[in-house]
């Protein structure tokens, strides 16, 4: 397979261009006025930080993409997708307030924010995913798929499941609806937190399968029933029900590269990855931690595969920060992990994500690194 092109600028800047100007060259050089915009509705998809991390990326960067659509005639919107697990961004409204309290607005970003399934996380299209090994058919935010293009922006960083979060996992897991996630962190079926349950039956009635019951007031799933579509988990006001969270890091991997498959397939698409602020967990973690590595730069591609590989290239040959988790890991370990992500994480496996992607079709692990 031909090699594809990543652009890549670092993050040195001058009085003559700053970081935000550089953003705006390197993806017109990256060929994204190449695509069509004129008319059509463009999401940009990214993850808006859960509130008390400071790692995500400023709302800045996202402004300068909207407006690089917007001048060529595209209806730009950013989006994300509300979270499985309890926290700041479960459902639209607590969502958008999480955005806008990290700085995410019309006014700093020059376009809407539009949450990608809907209100409570039931708002999902069905693609089909025929040459799936663990999907059949993904679940994802009806906005995104609603979307006559698709442009990732993508802060890479560690993560604690998965060894890094870059396009794949911001495209395939950031755009699954509550049921996607569901679906790819999970071979189980939900579970009751008895103490925090208290027999509303909420759950029972959004239940299309009768798999919840109450009985003393407190709720119960029968799992022989359940068809693990996660709606249960967004109605509940108590936070009482939760994933089984049993995939193994392999196979969560695999189906975050085929609900990517489902996202990109018969559109357009454009991916950015800024590679700053390399915190060791994901941008959902209500903190964020010292960045393992310095700063390495900004990069772009056509190619989500290809980008992420080259950001992990880059990203393993830059030193590693004193006083970092990573440094602690590193000296915790007999025999450390020349790969910085590995070395972080010992049990996940960054790699099994990107081959499968490559072994489906997304695009290459093969790139051309050109300097802007």
């Amino acid at each position: 397979m031909e090699k594809s092109k990543v652009y890549f600028t670092n993050m040195r800047a001058s009085g003559n261009m700053n970081l935000l100007q550089k953003l705006e060259r390197l993806v017109k050089k990256a060929g994204i006025g190449n695509i069509d915009f004129k008319g059509k509705y463009t999401a940009i998809k990214i993850h808006f930080g859960e509130p008390g991390n400071l790692a995500y990326l400023r709302p800045n960067y996202a402004k300068v993409i909207a407006d690089v659509v917007k001048s060529q005639g595209g209806k730009v919107f950013l989006t994300d997708c509300n979270t499985l697990y309890v926290g700041r961004r479960k459902d639209a409204l607590e969502h958008m307030d999480a955005a806008y309290e990290n700085g995410y607005n019309p006014f700093t970003t020059g376009c809407q924010i539009i949450i990608g399934d809907g209100l409570k996380g039931t708002d999902e299209t069905y693609i089909p995913v025929p040459n799936g090994e663990c999907v059949k058919e993904a679940k994802i935010g009806r906005a995104v798929m609603d979307a006559d293009i698709l442009i990732s922006l993508n802060h890479f960083k560690g993560h604690e499941l998965t060894g890094f979060g870059g396009a794949l996992k911001n495209i395939g897991m950031g755009s699954g609806s509550r049921a996607g996630k569901m679906e790819m962190h999970s071979d189980g079926k939900p579970r009751v937190r008895t103490k925090a349950c208290v027999g509303c039956g909420a759950c029972v009635k959004i239940c299309a399968h009768d798999a919840p019951t109450i009985t003393d007031k407190k709720a119960t799933i029968d799992h022989e029933k359940c068809v693990g579509c996660g709606r249960c988990i967004g109605v509940c006001h108590f936070d009482a029900i939760a994933a089984a969270w049993d995939a193994s890091n392999d196979v969560l991997n695999k189906k975050i590269a085929e609900y990517t498959w489902a996202v990109l397939h018969g559109r357009p698409h454009f991916h950015i990855s800024l590679v700053i602020d390399v915190s060791p967990n994901c941008d959902c973690h209500a903190e964020n931690d010292v960045p393992l590595i310095p700063d390495i730069g900004m990069f772009a591609s056509f190619d989500p595969v290809a980008l992420d590989m080259a950001c992990a290239d880059m990203a393993n040959q830059a030193p590693v920060i004193s006083g970092s988790y990573l440094a602690e890991q590193i000296k915790k370990q007999e025999k450390p992990a020349k790969d910085h992500f590995y070395a972080a994480h010992p049990e996940t496996n960054w790699l099994s994500c990107v081959e499968h992607a490559e072994k489906i079709g997304i695009g290459t692990k093969a790139y051309e690194l050109i300097e802007i």
